[in-house]
């Protein structure tokens, strides 16, 4: 039995992962509700950040497990019935998270990628505390207050002007601002006032708050702003919406000129010229966090250019150009019980520690993962040494830490405290689950068991898989409901979901006469069976559980090919890995030779195959969709980049062109519709011009690209 909760993103076979994205979903949303909607929250900012970040990082990892509703795609909780509604002029972003030094590094890196900038060229980041309360975006026509509301999802928020005019630190009218203007900022209480706050509710035997933030959030979302008046809000003001004009060039000098306006800003707000200085920054912050006087979780780093935060623009839900750098959490140490061997869809071999139970950040921890053979041992993933080295054995004593990540992990290992007849752990080569051998490709991390359909820990997982969310979503078919029909023969591979009906009824079983089942609830799920045989073809792609082909390579092929016959079809043709099908599969934008592998392994496995056109054979497939309405001249055409584009970076030109709907590929054939030449373009650009696919320099794709981009 898998316990992916368990079991390290990187370990985590597509099965697995599809079961994580599904309990982790539920969790975020209930915390999302419990926080945001409730002003109630009930885990901690820990705990709902390493939720958040393990299920972004599953996604990052298995991008067809991403669906619409994700909550990595969604900013905090729609907004409750207690109030009026309205639309936020420009949607209230959330801030990515980086939890280290090296994840900040890695921030910085990733801007001057998409930017183009060397690591001699001067770039720029704000720094401040990131306040922990409610944010807030307050709305000004001419100078005056005229709508503030809180950031509901993003999209749509509350309105709360009477309360928040209640607050000193909001100024009614401003001077030298933009006609219209949207200034963002965090409703806070200070500890005093909290302190006094609890106090008063004791006294009127009322309930009392949890912390500053829930306090603040509480006392600004009462219908009667009389009780928001008694209770003594504070506003930082840290950024801004839509604006009719540009307050300065720079993020430093444009919060300078909220202040001059009247807004309250954070004193703590510094430049910083190089990472030295961004990660001295968060020290001083994080030193002096206990004498603030108002809870901070964190420091935001923002690139000081606004030009350059226009260019790098933002993804669905953050803005490329800025990050949160959270504190540290806490670490414990316990002993380390055993090492149990979990197997996941995809065959992989995931170490799981058993520890024993001990409280770390307020969160009692009785497992952690491992990662792989090779962390045990004492080295890491570049082959450089962990722990300086030292191994991990069962019956050690461990440190466990939760930094971010709602699964714990094991970073040191207290030698002294070593039995001495404490034995190094071998790391098994035969699954434990069907005992195929487990080999480990060269080049991987990761040990996989070759079973494949003869190993039932993989089958199992690839029908978790392909009932989660992501996929059909199959509603009371949950993990519990798969095991139990797997263990009595009812599931056996996907296609048998789409049979359960006659399989029920071949084995005599009526699910209204079992415990926990109803003449409703058995009805519901058949029904609900039998809605879901229509699926749309990058969706059961993305089911299949092949591995490398998540969400987004699902979607970039379904676009590509359009129905499941032609991908099949073109699959089939390039039986040896050769030949213009072969080609055309691997220049597609996002596939390359690894998924392109995977794909043709999947499909000519004679066994795998057949399974794969037994489900076929009951679902109706969905063509992929084509882009509604026609956005732009580049809406839905194939295109190609070759040679060098000097005016901004490759992947800054093609993450443009896909934000208008193109679709990017990697080589010239047939298909393309326009080719984007830059200086000292060669083969690509030759082969153009022989089949004759239209072809533009890098300033006509400009011209192009703004003409789009302006509608």
């Amino acid at each position: 039995m898998t316990a992916p909760a368990d079991i390290a993103v990187d370990d985590l076979t597509r099965e697995q992962a599809a079961a994580e994205v599904s309990r982790l979903s539920d969790e975020l949303h209930r915390a999302n509700k419990a926080y945001f909607g409730d002003d109630n929250p009930d885990i901690s900012d820990a705990a709902y950040d390493g939720l958040k970040r393990r299920l972004k990082s599953i996604e990052a990892r298995f991008p067809q497990l991403q669906s619409q509703e994700s909550p990595t795609t969604k900013i905090g909780a729609p907004p409750s019935g207690g109030f009026a509604k309205a639309m936020h002029a420009q949607p209230m972003l959330s801030l990515d998270n980086v939890f280290d030094a090296d994840e900040l590094s890695e921030f910085t890196e990733r801007v001057r990628r998409f930017l183009g900038l060397s690591e001699s060229t001067p770039l720029e980041f704000t720094s401040e505390p990131k306040i922990d309360g409610l944010s807030v975006s307050l709305t000004y026509q001419d100078g005056a207050l005229l709508q503030a509301v809180t950031r509901g999802d993003g999209s749509v928020g509350e309105v709360v002007t009477a309360n928040i005019e209640t607050i000193a630190d909001v100024p009614r009218r401003i001077t030298g601002a933009p006609d219209f203007a949207e200034v963002r900022g965090e409703v806070y209480m200070t500890h005093d006032a909290f302190t006094a706050l609890n106090e008063a509710q004791k006294n009127r035997q009322e309930k009392t708050f949890a912390n500053p933030r829930n306090a603040a959030a509480g006392s600004l979302r009462q219908l009667d702003s009389s009780i928001t008046r008694s209770r003594p809000l504070c506003f930082f003001a840290h950024g801004w919406g839509k604006l009719t004009a540009d307050l300065a060039d720079e993020q430093f000098t444009s919060m300078a000129r909220l202040s001059e306006m009247g807004f309250s800003v954070n004193p703590h707000i510094v430049v910083c010229r190089d990472l030295a200085s961004m990660t001295g920054h968060f020290e001083r912050i994080e030193a002096m966090r206990s004498t603030l006087g108002y809870d901070i979780d964190g420091v935001v780093y923002k690139v000081n250019s606004l030009l350059l935060q226009a260019r790098l623009g933002n993804s669905s839900t953050s803005p490329r150009w800025a990050v949160a750098a959270k504190f540290p959490a806490e670490t414990a140490w316990t002993i380390l019980n055993d090492i149990e061997i979990q197997v996941g869809r995809t065959g992989a071999l995931s170490p799981v520690a058993r520890l024993q139970p001990i409280t770390v950040g307020g969160v009692r921890v009785s497992n952690a993962t491992l990662h792989n053979e090779d962390y045990i041992a004492g080295t890491g993933s570049d082959g450089a040494a962990v722990r300086d080295g030292r191994d991990l054995r069962i019956g050690d004593r461990v440190k466990v830490y939760r930094a971010g990540d709602v699964i714990p992990k094991v970073s040191d290992v207290d030698l002294s405290q070593r039995s001495e007849d404490a034995q190094p752990y071998i790391f098994p080569e035969k699954c434990p689950e069907c005992g195929s051998a487990a080999v480990r490709p060269e080049g991987d991390a990761v040990r996989r068991c070759t079973g494949e359909f003869a190993c039932p820990a993989q089958q199992l997982e690839k029908l978790k898989h392909i009932v989660s969310r992501p996929v059909l979503n199959i509603e009371g078919l949950g993990n519990k409901i798969v095991e139990q029909f797997f263990a009595e023969g009812l599931l056996q591979e996907p296609a048998d979901i789409f049979r359960l009906r006659q399989r029920l009824e071949t084995a005599g079983i009526r699910l209204d006469e079992r415990a926990g089942w109803g003449e409703r609830s058995a009805a519901k799920l058949l029904s609900e069976i039998e809605v879901k045989r229509t699926v749309p073809l990058a969706r059961l792609l993305f089911g299949l559980g092949i591995r490398h082909i998540g969400e987004v390579v699902s979607e970039r092929l379904a676009r590509h090919f359009g129905d499941w016959s032609s991908l099949a079809a073109a699959v089939d043709g390039a039986e040896n890995r050769e030949g213009p099908a072969w080609d055309d599969l691997v220049s597609i934008e996002g596939v390359g030779q690894r998924i392109a592998d995977a794909l043709h392994s999947a499909l000519h496995n004679p066994a795998a195959r057949d399974a794969i056109d037994r489900l076929v054979a009951q679902l109706q497939i969905e063509p992929a969709e084509e882009p509604l309405g026609t956005v732009s001249e580049i809406t839905g055409k194939t295109i190609v980049f070759t040679g060098t584009i000097e005016r901004m970076t490759r992947r800054e030109a093609k993450s443009r062109a896909e934000s208008l709907g193109a679709r990017i590929s990697s080589s010239v054939s047939a298909k393309t519709d326009l080719v984007v030449a830059g200086a000292n373009a060669g083969s690509k650009a030759r082969k153009a011009a022989e089949l004759g696919v239209r072809t533009v320099s890098e300033s006509e794709w400009l011209e192009i690209l703004l003409e789009s981009e302006s509608g």
